[in-house]
């Protein structure tokens, strides 16, 4: 073992020396003046981690060294603490012209392939929303007219026909959903997140920070909940969490998972709030459900984002389609009790019947009523918002509710023969259409029992 690892130390030793040789100058002065002391303490280390990890330790090794900072800090980096790791002066956009912006644009495919593997996710978004934007109503370039911040942004469309998207900007800034307050004990929160320039060196402080609290300000209140979700590249380091329940920490850990080709993938991220429970997903894989992380009836009653550790300019990461919703009744125990229910939690792509792979929560709901109850026959029925024509929006709502009824069939084995489909279009509205959350509450598909 000893003889491998002098090996694999004069190589690597020999890699880095190179390395170093290649930095500029004011680098190399500085390694002067760090002395042999310093020296000795980076073979040691060296040795420690050739002894211990794989070779793909070593080029870890490597990346921190041509990315100094790097390393995960220990502690959670305090949320008012401004982030100095920007490359350019905070404010300065990327994209000030406004217009369309182009990039390395990620986004999973959500076609019927995909839903296979959301056929046992559990989440069920909340029934009655609270509050959507899709940045439909927003110009690009503006920031957007129903959040607020200390620091900017500024709203910004793909060439990939994926909508409108909110760039948000690093260091200190904290993004919040401005005149939502007094959440339920019960609700869902979901979104969707693009990532553009991510690489090997990009840090391990390059974080998003979904923050739940209990205050409308720029800092963290006495109650408080946060969740890290990492862009970092060269290492997995995980997904951090902490809180403050009546201004006294009671969770701070990090959670292990390998996120670095799913945080560059369009993730969708979905949120359960149960009283005091909190669970988190990334795409169809929950990787938080912590009992206790908020306090017993705590105000936690605001929804806010920060983003830290990437650089201006070259890492950019932005948000959309973001849903707040009340969580309603379990829908399996009203259709069995009243023989109807309208949902809202069955999401298509825009303009499409395509179903978003997070649907499947409530369609495995239905399933399940129906084999509970085998004698049970369901009418689906499809409505759209506005938009478009109306013979348009008439057939996709028609073409929608087939696609329920085709994922009831091909993942669920529910016999066709007890479903039935319809379409109404846009012709029976329950909000206005003027707004994206008017909108939102139009598209919904009902279930109908037939008698």
């Amino acid at each position: 073992m000893k003889t491998n690892t002098t090996k694999h130390l004069r190589i690597l030793g020999v890699f880095i020396l190179f390395s170093l040789f290649s930095l500029p100058a004011a680098h190399g002065q500085l390694l002067k003046k760090l002395g042999k002391r310093a020296e000795r303490a980076a073979e040691r280390t060296i040795e420690r981690r050739v002894d211990k990890e794989t070779s793909e330790k070593t080029d870890q090794v490597l990346d921190s060294i041509l990315e100094p900072g790097s390393k995960a800090p220990d502690n959670p980096v305090p949320p008012d603490t401004p982030d100095t790791n920007t490359g350019q002066n905070e404010g300065q956009s990327p994209n000030a012209g406004g217009g369309s912006t182009t990039g390395n644009v990620g986004g999973s495919a959500s076609g019927p392939r995909s839903l296979e593997v959301y056929s046992k996710f559990d989440f069920v978004p909340g029934d009655e929303i609270l509050f959507f934007d899709d940045f439909g109503d927003d110009f690009i370039g503006d920031f957007p007219a129903k959040w607020n911040t200390n620091g900017t942004g500024e709203v910004v469309s793909f060439d990939d026909g994926s909508g409108k998207w909110f760039e948000l900007q690093p260091g200190s800034s904290t993004y919040y959903v401005a005149n939502l307050s007094g959440l339920p004990d019960d609700y869902t929160i979901e979104f969707d997140i693009e990532s553009i320039g991510m690489d090997k060196q990009t840090s391990s402080n390059a974080l998003l920070k979904v923050i739940l609290d209990d205050n409308d300000t720029f800092r963290y209140g006495g109650n408080t909940a946060w969740v890290y979700l990492p862009f970092c590249q060269y290492t997995p380091i995980g997904v951090r969490l902490w809180n403050q329940v009546d201004r006294q920490r009671t969770i701070s850990n990090t959670i292990k998972a390998d996120l670095r080709s799913i945080m560059t993938s369009r993730p969708h991220i979905s949120i359960a709030v149960n009283e005091q429970r909190y669970r988190l997903y990334i795409n169809e894989q929950k990787y938080v459900d912590v009992p206790r992380m908020l306090g017993p009836g705590s105000p936690v009653d605001y929804f806010k984002l920060q983003l830290s550790g990437t650089k201006l300019g070259k890492e950019r990461v932005f948000v959309t389609n973001l849903r707040i919703a009340k969580g309603g009744e379990d829908l399996r125990r009203k259709l069995l009790a009243e023989g109807k229910i309208s949902t809202n939690a069955i999401l298509f792509d825009s303009g499409s019947a395509n179903l978003q792979p997070t649907s499947m929560g409530v369609i495995r709901q239905i399933s399940q009523v129906l084999m509970q109850d085998k004698a049970m026959r369901l009418q689906i029925i499809g409505h759209t918002d506005s938009d478009g024509e109306d013979a348009a929006n008439q057939s996709l709502s028609e073409a929608r509710a087939a696609a329920v009824k085709d994922a009831l069939v091909t993942i669920y084995n529910v016999s066709g023969e007890r479903l039935e489909v319809a379409g109404k279009g846009e012709s029976e509205p329950v909000s206005d259409n003027s707004s994206p959350s008017g909108k939102a509450k139009n598209r919904r598909v009902e279930f109908i029992k037939i008698q």
